[in-house]
């Protein structure tokens, strides 16, 4: 039996000793536990770092997509009312021929029917430009306006005002609020 009593001593010493380790290696491991949580929390506030310094890029990024899709219709929108206002000038010499051959037609032509052709295909420019925003600019017997006639010539007269246009030589247009051509016009002096 002291066999049993010392296997069962050397068994007791080997459990206090295993319970000593244990106790010790808990004490180890909540010395380590505070910082291990230390060592999270330092990573999580350097992703939560590195989070908002993503969401700051991209709410960058999207605000200047924004910009650059409000700056290329903005573009575009200039660059349409430019050609527009291009091709539309450029259609002013022969609307000018129209009114000036119409003005101008013989008496003895009028009744014809392809001058009735010729002036519903005049109106019909007329109003397809008027329709792109095209308006004639009024000056006869208005006052001289620099910005919206070109003076031609000074003419002295006692039956009107002076600065007042008492003839149009050639028409003005407005496309939209902006000139694109002045009117051609006499001025009393």
């Amino acid at each position: 039996m002291s066999n049993d009593k010392q296997v069962m001593e050397e068994k007791a010493a080997t459990a206090s000793t295993e319970q000593a380790e244990n106790s010790q290696t808990e004490q180890e491991s909540d010395k380590e536990k505070p910082q291990a949580v230390t060592d999270l929390g330092a990573q999580l506030a350097e992703v939560q770092a590195q989070a908002a310094e993503y969401l700051d890029g991209w709410q960058r990024a999207r605000a200047d997509l924004e910009n650059y899709r409000k700056r290329i219709t903005r573009e575009r929108k200039e660059w349409e009312a430019m050609i527009k206002g291009e091709i539309i000038l450029n259609l002013l010499p022969a609307l000018d021929d129209f009114d000036l051959a119409l003005e101008n037609l013989p008496e003895d032509v009028a009744e014809h029917d392809w001058v009735g052709g010729i002036v519903l295909v005049h109106r019909k420019l007329h109003g397809q430009l008027e329709a792109m925003d095209l308006s004639e600019i009024e000056a006869m017997g208005q006052t001289f306006d620099p910005e919206l006639h070109e003076a031609v010539t000074h003419e002295k007269s006692d039956s009107h005002q002076p600065n007042e246009i008492i003839g149009v030589m050639r028409k003005g247009y407005r496309l939209g609020d902006k000139v694109i051509r002045a009117a051609m016009v006499r001025v009393a002096s």
